[in-house]
């Protein structure tokens, strides 16, 4: 049972809140609807985390209202894909939220959470460790353990070699590459922990975008591969700590 509906309920028990105000505290589940947004406070009885905040295409009055609604639940936040001008308006009025600037990605927890588990973080080059940031701070708000290697890919495999160790003791790995994609089948060749990989948008004209990088990660050879949208650093954070907990 969440804690917030057992602190509810035993307060009614002992008589500290009436029955009306009890009614108060719950008539926002399953979800609180504020016109153009309508939140889903109950996905953390679902889901076991809360709903996460999708920021492109979001004017800064529709979010400065939604994290607002958030942050009387005093529930964990995390708001992905949100512009760092978009951040410096929100933090006046929130200053509790962070951000990682590199990810795009901005968080809050409540609590601190102790870190479970191991979750290995890998990039094949520099240009894609924001894709990479995102997947890792999705995992630690969520309370994931992350180790990170980045600049680890293909044209210098012997820089991956060097880490085999590293790799072995993970419960779950996440693999972040552009170009032709080609360390996620690397990687799941060489160790036994499943791999969540993530195409990503770098590379040049024959890349397009990443759907390079998505076909070939989707045409891996080992078994043993998962694969992500191009760039959902977030997605795959996500999945890698199911897998985790």
């Amino acid at each position: 049972m969440d804690k917030r509906i057992k602190h509810i309920l035993e307060n009614l028990q002992k008589g500290e809140i009436s029955l009306k105000e009890a009614g108060e505290h719950f008539k926002n589940f399953p979800y609180q609807d504020i016109g153009f947004a309508k939140l889903d406070t109950h996905r953390i009885l679902r889901k076991g985390f809360p709903e996460v905040i999708y920021a492109a295409g979001k004017t800064f009055p529709q979010l400065k209202e939604i994290l607002g609604k958030f942050f009387q639940h005093r529930s964990t936040i995390l708001v992905t894909k949100l512009k760092p001008s978009i951040y410096n308006k929100l933090s006046f009025f929130f200053p509790h939220l962070k951000f990682n600037p590199q990810a795009n990605i901005a968080y809050f927890k409540p609590r601190q959470l102790k870190s479970k588990g191991k979750v290995v973080v890998v990039t094949a080059g520099t240009a894609d460790i924001p894709v990479a940031e995102e997947a890792a701070t999705t995992l630690e708000v969520m309370g994931s353990g992350v180790v990170k290697l980045y600049d680890v890919g293909v044209a210098g495999v012997h820089r991956l070699f060097d880490k085999i160790n590293i790799l072995e003791k993970a419960k779950v790995i996440i693999v972040v590459a552009g170009m032709e994609g080609a360390l996620a089948s690397v990687v799941s060749g060489l160790v036994q922990p499943p791999v969540i990989a993530v195409p990503t948008s770098v590379g040049y004209g024959a890349n397009f975008k990443g759907i390079t990088a998505l076909l070939s990660m989707l045409n891996c050879c080992s078994p043993g591969v998962a694969v992500v949208n191009i760039d959902n650093g977030f997605g795959a954070g996500y999945f890698a700590h199911l897998i985790n907990k």
